[in-house]
């Protein structure tokens, strides 16, 4: 009994952290999006931003032991595990091909061959 009632008074402080940590990775992501030169380091800055961000604020909301929370946020975190890097890489893809290019001091194009000759490029091999 004493550690239930110990973790319950534990518990309070434990999600207001998490809540604390995911706005500060989303303020110090903001910062990134709004700092990096070009799309491509943008969108690098932002998928942290909801995956790490979010996923500590759906365990800051599931630690209540509610069953129900608990399901709905481990499938909001699941849909966002699937889901960020796939949308992520098409969006690199589509400013890829919209012609973006990269800033970065050094940076190699290693995908133009590739992507330039694939169905949809609009160029004839």
């Amino acid at each position: 009994m004493a550690l239930a009632s110990a973790l319950s008074l534990v518990v309070p402080y434990l999600a207001d952290a998490l809540v604390v940590l995911g706005v500060f990775v989303m303020t110090v992501g903001l910062y990134g999006v709004i700092r990096m030169p070009d799309t491509y380091t943008r969108l690098h800055a932002a998928s942290k931003v909801v995956f790490l961000g979010i996923v500590s604020l759906l365990v800051a909301s599931a630690v209540t032991w509610d069953r129900e929370i608990i399901l709905r946020a481990s499938l909001i975190a699941a849909f966002l595990v699937l889901t960020t890097p796939v949308s992520a890489h098409v969006i690199a893809r589509a400013a890829y091909r919209r012609g973006e290019r990269m800033e970065a001091p050094g940076a190699v194009d290693e995908s133009g061959q590739r992507l330039n000759r694939g169905p949809g490029s609009g160029r004839q091999s």
